[in-house]
């Protein structure tokens, strides 16, 4: 179902602009999902599910399956938000430079 989008107060967006900022949040949406799950493979996956695999394994003489449940899905939440961070700061960079570039040639 489309629903009309408001009016707005802002002048016209051309489509190249419009286009644009649909590449950058279909980017941004597919990063979240990616990260989403490398995380939920870690949290759920490793500490839930593959436990009794893991547990072959051990770290400072815990099993890894113990590990992921206690402190690998934290760990792996944290460097997941690291990459959130730099991928982000990359990519905004870059729209900021293509919008840059667009205004510059409609100008």
């Amino acid at each position: 179902m489309n629903t009309p989008e408001p009016p707005s107060s802002e002048p016209a967006q051309s489509e190249a602009y419009r286009s644009c900022l649909r590449r950058f949040w279909a980017r941004n949406i597919r990063l979240m999902l990616c990260l989403l799950a490398v995380w939920a493979f870690a949290g759920l996956g490793c500490g839930i599910l593959f436990a009794a695999e893991l547990n072959e394994y051990r770290i400072g003489g815990y099993p890894l399956g113990f590990w992921f449940a206690q402190q690998g899905s934290i760990i792996v939440f944290v460097l997941v938000i690291l990459a959130f961070c730099l991928a982000m700061n990359r990519r905004d960079r870059q729209h900021h430079e293509e919008l840059e570039t667009l205004k510059e040639q409609e100008k």
